[in-house]
Order: C-alpha cells, then structure tokens, then sequence
C-alpha cells in the first residue's frame, strides 16, 4: 500500500458495521474530550465488534453538540450525567478521557456499574490509586486498560524485538523524547487542565508518561533510581518541561524528555523520538508515539545501516492492515479481551502501576510528589473542575 493511500485511510476510515449477531460492545463516552475523536470515534468506525451508544458532558449543550457532529445516539448530560449514563444497562465499556484527577473517581463509579473501562493515561494521580482501580476490576471480573496506544502498533513491538535479539549487544543508553508546541496542543494560554496541580497537571504526567513508559517498554528494563532531574515551571508545583536520567535494572542509563515547548508564531513539529544506544550498535526510532502516518526504525551495527518498517505485525494470526492507526490495534486489543479473546499485547495492572511509581520517583526528586489522591482528592478534583467550568466553560475542554 502507498503512502498516499494508507494515509487517506487512515484519516477517512472505511465504516464497517457491526455484523448480524455479532453482539457489539456499547461504548459510553465520559467528557466531550477532544483526543476522544482520534482515540476512540474514528477506530470504532472500522471496528465491527463496536458501537459507540452514549455521551456524557457537564454541559448538556456540549454533549448534544458533540453527540450531532459524531452521530451518537444517546445524550446525558447536567450534574448527574455522568452517573446517569454509567446506569444506563445497555452500555458495556467507558471511555474515559477525563482530566488526569478525575480518573479515579469515575473509573471507580464506572467499575462499581459493572462496565468495562478504557482508561486514558496517566492511569490516575497516584500509584496507590491505580492499584486500587486495578484491583476493584479484577475483584469485579472486568476488563480494565490504560490507554498507551503506541504499545499496541507493531513499531512498539518490534523495537523491542531488535533490542531483545542481542545482535547489537548490551544496552548502555536509552533517550525517549515527546516534545510539543502549544500550538501543536492547541493550547491558549494557560491551560486550566494541564497545568492545574490538582487535577493532575504537569507535562510528566500530561506527555512524560509515555517517555517513561517507552523507555521501560523498550528495553524491558525497570529503573532502579533517579539520577538527576531539571524540570521548568509554568507555575507553582506544575512542570513545563522534565529531563530525568535513570539507572536501569542492568546498570545502563536511560534519559526522558518531556516538554510543551516556549510558543511560537510557527509551531514547531513534535519529536517524538527514542535512541536506544547499545554496545555495538544503536536504533533509532522516529515518530514511536504517531507511527501509523510515518516512522522508521534505523539500525546501525558496526559500518552495516538498515532502515525497517513495521506497519502491520508478521504473526498472521494478528490482525492488521498497513493503514491501522495505533489507536485501532488497541481498540482491537481491548475488545478481544472484553470477548475472552488473547490479544496480541497487553498492558498489565502491574505494568501500570509500576508506571505510576517511576513518575512518583521523579516528582519526588524535586519535591513536587505530593499529588493528591484517594477520596479527598477525589472530592477536591471534582469542585475544581467544576468551579472552572463554571467561570468560563469556553476556555475549559474536558480532556485526558
């Protein structure tokens, strides 16, 4: 398949209904988040086995706007919409891309109403939190997935691979870069959510997370202390920019790089690089985050280069097409484990919450870990986002 053609698929998914008796999974929707287009509407289109049914807004203006523009057919929405829409029966799976703070609490409800839960990342505000997200769902026979798509795309998976070959000998240095524009995020000014401490602000949590998690990903490797951190402030306790070294588990180093960068009247292109440095070799890695439009994968060993792609898996039993954004292969992934199916990969409690400690680990070597979390946090997160709203909804958009 062309460049040309995998792109326009990807940007104009082919609509595949759902099949006679097939019994699709119903998804409601948490939030008029804007990252739920790409994340969830536009790979449900090609997903036979999935319907999105609900959404739910603080606004209900805003939830029958968004509800009309993506053909949704069920709205809730007012101060109990949330709740009413997890009550509804007919809905098996949540989508939730609510601010970072509020994902434990509605993940919570949305597991105590007996749904599935596709959770967007950072899992929650802390370590302890998700772990007991995480345990509430086993304890419930359900399904819940913290949602690093990239994980699910074959780029992921076959870096990986490459690493755990050992054709390029022992690691000695990791480097997994996620740098923004504001413009890029579409951000104006101040953000209220990203940059709001309470509901879980803060480019580490925000970006940061992917970086540890590719570099923990990558190598298959976990960090065994902090070595150093230089962070910029956009305000008080909240983070526009970290660098992090770690040692790892094999004694070899890794660095992160997060940052939405100083505004520009041209927004600058995103990197979204990893380099992986070995002793006889090294891979790098463009574009691990958005693989679908374009990336590579480049390995040097000694004077010998080659340049690998890697757009659908070489398992035939996994499905995939060459057009497949990293977003469908995980809704693909979430959906077979909803129906008992294996999927191809997965993201485990304990993978999850071991993301949330390491994050923890290079909040606290700046003294800026004490994150809210539990029941009072849950209470003050939700007042927050709700006294936000109420001053200006414009300029608040309900977002992961």
């Amino acid at each position: 398949m062309s460049s040309f053609t995998r792109i326009h698929k990807i940007l104009n998914p082919p609509r595949i209904p759902p099949s006679p008796g097939s019994n699709p999974l119903k998804f409601g929707i948490l939030g008029a988040a804007h990252v739920t287009s790409k994340a969830l509407l536009s790979p449900a289109k090609s997903h036979p086995e999935v319907v999105i049914y609900a959404i739910a807004a603080r606004s209900k203006d805003r939830a029958t706007a968004f509800a009309k523009e993506h053909g949704i057919p069920k709205v809730f929405g007012g101060p109990s919409g949330y709740q009413e829409m997890l009550d509804d029966p007919e809905i098996d799976a949540v989508y939730n891309p609510l601010p970072n703070g509020l994902h434990y609490e509605w993940t919570m409800k949305a597991l105590a109403a007996g749904k599935h839960v596709l959770l967007e990342k950072p899992s929650s505000n802390t370590a302890e939190d998700t772990r007991k997200m995480f345990d509430f769902a086993e304890s419930k026979g359900l399904v819940l997935l913290e949602a690093f798509h990239y994980r699910f795309h074959p780029v992921a998976n076959r870096v990986r691979d490459i690493v755990q070959s050992g054709e390029l000998g022992a690691l000695k240095h990791t480097k997994t870069t996620l740098i923004l524009s504001p413009g890029f995020l579409n951000l104006k000014g101040d953000d209220p959510i990203r940059y709001s401490f309470d509901l879980g602000g803060g480019v580490l949590m925000d970006m940061g997370c992917y970086t540890i998690n590719a570099m923990r990903f990558f190598t298959d490797l976990e960090p065994t202390s902090v070595l150093s951190v230089k962070h910029e402030l956009q305000c008080p306790k909240i983070d526009r920019k970290t660098v992090a070294t770690f040692e790892l588990s094999d004694s070899s180093k890794a660095t992160i790089h997060c940052e939405i960068a100083p505004d520009k009247l041209v927004p600058s292109m995103p990197e979204l690089n990893a380099v992986i440095e070995c002793e006889k070799g090294r891979i790098e890695v463009f574009n691990y985050m958005s693989p679908s439009m374009y990336h590579s994968i480049t390995v040097t060993n000694g004077k010998k280069r080659r340049v690998e792609k890697a757009y659908t898996f070489p398992d035939p039993d996994f499905k995939g097409e060459s057009w497949w954004a990293s977003y469908l292969y995980q809704l693909e992934a979430f959906v077979s484990k909803v129906k008992g199916r294996t999927p191809h990969t997965w993201i485990t409690k304990e993978d999850s919450i071991r993301n949330m400690e390491v994050i923890e680990s290079v909040y606290a070597k700046v003294s800026l870990a004490e994150r809210i979390g539990g029941s009072t946090g849950v209470e003050l997160c939700t007042c927050i986002f709700w006294m936000m709203e109420w001053v200006d909804v414009s300029v608040v958009q309900e977002s992961a």
